[in-house]
C-alpha cells in the first residue's frame, strides 16, 4: 500500500489530496479564489499567490483530518513543478520541499499538464498509445501519447488558447468569469446564425484562436455603434461552433494519420459538453473511442497530480529539494 499528497498551485486554486494506491482517494480539498479573480474579470498573478500563501496550511490540516492520516504515514509527495503563474507555483513547492525535507519523504515533481491527462487514468487505464487533446485555459494542444512517460506534442495553439478566447469573448458578452462554461450553456439555446473566419485551416496540426476572438469583439462592437440588437445566444453557438469544429477537425485529421484508436480529453475545456458530444461522435465515425474526466476533474485539481504522482512514484522517479518552478515547462 502506498498513500500520495499531492500538491497543486499552478494557478489560483490551491488544491490537495491523498491518493492510496490507484484510485483510492481518501481526501481532496479545493481553495478556489474565482470569486476573488471575478472582479478584475481573469486571474491576478499577484493575488493568486498572496490567497495562497493565507490558505496553505489550512488546506494541508483539512486534507490530511479528511483522509484520517498523519503526515507520518505518508509515502510520498507529489507537487506541480510546471507549467504555471511562478509566484502560485512557489508555494505549494515550498510547501512540498518543507514537508519532503522535515519528514524524510521522496519528492515528486509532476507535470501540470501531464497530470491533466492523467485525470483521465481515474476513469479507466490509459491505453498506449493514444492521442490526447489538451485544452485549456492556458494550453491547447494534440499530443501522442507513446508510453506512460513518452509524450510528443504534434499541434499546439500558435496563440490564444482556447480557454483564453472563451473568456475574453464572455468579457465582450458582459458575462461573469470564468466565461467558458457560461457560453456552453448559452449555446446551448442560441443557433449558428453568424459565419464567423475558420481558424487556421492548414496541414499542421496547430491551432489559432486569436483571429476567430477578434473576429467575435469585432462583431458585436461595430453592431453597438451601430444601435442594433445582438442575440448574445446566437453569439455564442456560432463562435462556439467554430471553436469545437476546429478542435474536432484536428483531432480526427490526426487520428486517421496515426491509425490510433483512443483519443482521451485533458484541460479545463474538456467539461464542454458539445466539444464532448462532438468529438464522441466524430470519433465514432472512424472506429476510435473517446475517454474524459469526470467534470470534477476537468479543472484544476490535486487528484490528477496525485493520478501521474503515483506512476512516477512506483516507477521510482523522484525529484532533489532544489527542485524549482517552470512557469513555461514543456511536455515530453
Amino acid at each position: 500500500m502506498s498513500l500520495i499528497l499531492a500538491i497543486e498551485s499552478s494557478c489560483d486554486e490551491m488544491a490537495m489530496a491523498i491518493l492510496k494506491d490507484e484510485r483510492e482517494f481518501l481526501s481532496s480539498v479545493v481553495a478556489s479564489q474565482i470569486d476573488v479573480h471575478a472582479m478584475y474579470g481573469g486571474v491576478v498573478p499577484e493575488i493568486a499567490s498572496r490567497k495562497h500563501v493565507e490558505c496553505v496550511s489550512l488546506v494541508l490540516k483539512e486534507t490530511l483530518n479528511k483522509a484520517n492520516v498523519t503526515i507520518d504515514e505518508i509515502d510520498a509527495i507529489a507537487v506541480t513543478k510546471g507549467p504555471g503563474l511562478v509566484g502560485s507555483l512557489h508555494i505549494g513547492l515550498q510547501a512540498a520541499k518543507t514537508i519532503a525535507m522535515a519528514y524524510h519523504k521522496p519528492l515528486i515533481g509532476v507535470h501540470h499538464i501531464a497530470g491533466h491527462i492523467y485525470a483521465n487514468n481515474y476513469v479507466q487505464n490509459i491505453i498506449y498509445p493514444s492521442l490526447c487533446l489538451v485544452v485549456s485555459g492556458g494550453h491547447s494542444e494534440l499530443v501522442l501519447l507513446k508510453a506512460p512517460f513518452k509524450f510528443e506534442v504534434i499541434g499546439q495553439t500558435l496563440d490564444d488558447a482556447v480557454g483564453e478566447a472563451y473568456d475574453k469573448v464572455g468579457r465582450v458578452l458582459n458575462l461573469p468569469y470564468p466565461g467558458g462554461p457560461i457560453i456552453d450553456k448559452m449555446a446551448a439555446k442560441g443557433n449558428h446564425t453568424y459565419n464567423l473566419p475558420v481558424p487556421l485551416d492548414d496541414e499542421s496540426y496547430n491551432f489559432s484562436f486569436s483571429g476567430l476572438k477578434s473576429a467575435v469583439i469585432n462583431y458585436l462592437h461595430n453592431n453597438e455603434q451601430a444601435g442594433k440588437e445582438i442575440n448574445r445566444a446566437d453569439v455564442a453557438a456560432s463562435f462556439q461552433k467554430a471553436v469545437v469544429n476546429a478542435l474536432v477537425r484536428e483531432a480526427v485529421a490526426a487520428m486517421k494519420e496515426t491509425g490510433y484508436k483512443k483519443i482521451v480529453l485533458a484541460g479545463g475545456v474538456s467539461a464542454n459538453k458539445t466539444l464532448q458530444n462532438t468529438l464522441a461522435e466524430a470519433m465514432q465515425k472512424i472506429g476510435a473511442e473517446l475517454v474524459h474526466p469526470t467534470p470534477i476533474l476537468c479543472t484544476d485539481n490535486a487528484v490528477m497530480i496525485a493520478c501521474r504522482g503515483y506512476f512516477m512514484y512506483q516507477a521510482g522517479m523522484r525529484s532533489t529539494l532544489e527542485l524549482n518552478a517552470v512557469p513555461s515547462l514543456n511536455l515530453g
